[in-house]
């Protein structure tokens, strides 16, 4: 009987271990796979932290570079309000300038309209006068009346002829019928040496003093007012033509009646334009 009972009680032992080595070796597969799992999942969840820490390294870059648009955006905005202001400001500038301009224009045409006029004037007085003996031009706005010195003068004097007289009187009559012009009566004769006398010590001297001799003829002839004139004198040292010929040396004698510019009728005539358009 004894015996029958430790059979049966080793037989328990046997089996009881037995079926604990079978679970064990359940639990060990299953915690095995659990294990398997869990690493997968660490691997994944840390492939998912390092996304997440390049997404939001990504979102900050992204952030920084949207706030520095934002600020160039309104960079942009002030410049483009600073240079909307200056671009105004400028054309404002270019009016100014440009309606200046035009008033100078009109005064320049204006003073050209009367240079023209009285160029006009002066060839029909003169028309009949031989090219030779007179020659009116415009150079610069001013208008040039040459006088050769065989018409005005006999050799190496300066005493106006009979002849030059009824010059003078056609240019005075054009002068006098403009007060408001001015002229400068201008000597000028050849390199030949003058005879020196009480009078005359060398050409600036005949240059001289054949100027003051037109300038009183048209004073005291012709009623010339002789604040309007001054007389100079330039000698040969302003010549037209070579000295070396009689050609040449004919050219340079020579007496010029020059209207001069009133610059300050001018400038007058661009204050009144510029009073006008303000």
């Amino acid at each position: 009987m004894k015996k029958i009972m430790l059979l049966s009680a080793t037989m328990a032992v046997l089996l009881s271990s037995c079926v604990s080595q079978k679970k064990y070796a359940e639990l060990e597969a299953q915690h095995k796979e659990t294990q398997d799992k869990l690493n997968t999942a660490t691997v994944k969840l840390n492939s998912c932290l390092d996304d997440k820490e390049s997404l939001n390294e990504q979102i900050n870059r992204l952030s920084n570079q949207n706030a520095a648009l934002l600020n160039n955006v309104g960079d942009l905005a002030t410049l483009s309000k600073k240079e909307a202001e200056n671009l105004e400001r400028s054309l404002e500038s270019i009016k100014e300038k440009d309606l200046k301009i035009q008033r100078m224009q009109d005064a320049i045409n204006k003073k050209d309209s009367v240079t023209l006029a009285l160029v006009t004037s002066l060839k029909g007085a003169l028309g009949n006068m031989n090219d030779e003996d007179i020659e009116i031009s415009v150079d610069k706005g001013v208008v040039y009346v040459s006088i050769s010195d065989k018409l005005l003068f006999a050799s190496g004097r300066y005493n106006v002829t009979n002849r030059a007289r009824e010059v003078l009187g056609k240019v005075a009559t054009v002068v006098n019928a403009r007060p408001d012009l001015e002229f400068m009566v201008e000597g000028h004769t050849d390199s030949q040496s003058v005879i020196r006398n009480a009078v005359l010590q060398d050409n600036w001297d005949l240059s001289v003093k054949r100027a003051t001799s037109v300038v009183r003829v048209l004073q005291e002839d012709f009623g010339v007012a002789p604040e309007r004139m001054t007389a100079a004198g330039r000698s040969y040292y302003v010549p037209v033509a070579t000295n070396d010929t009689e050609e040449g040396r004919a050219q340079n004698r020579r007496t010029r009646i020059i209207v001069l510019p009133k610059l300050d009728q001018f400038f007058n005539l661009v204050e009144e334009g510029m009073e006008s358009a303000r």
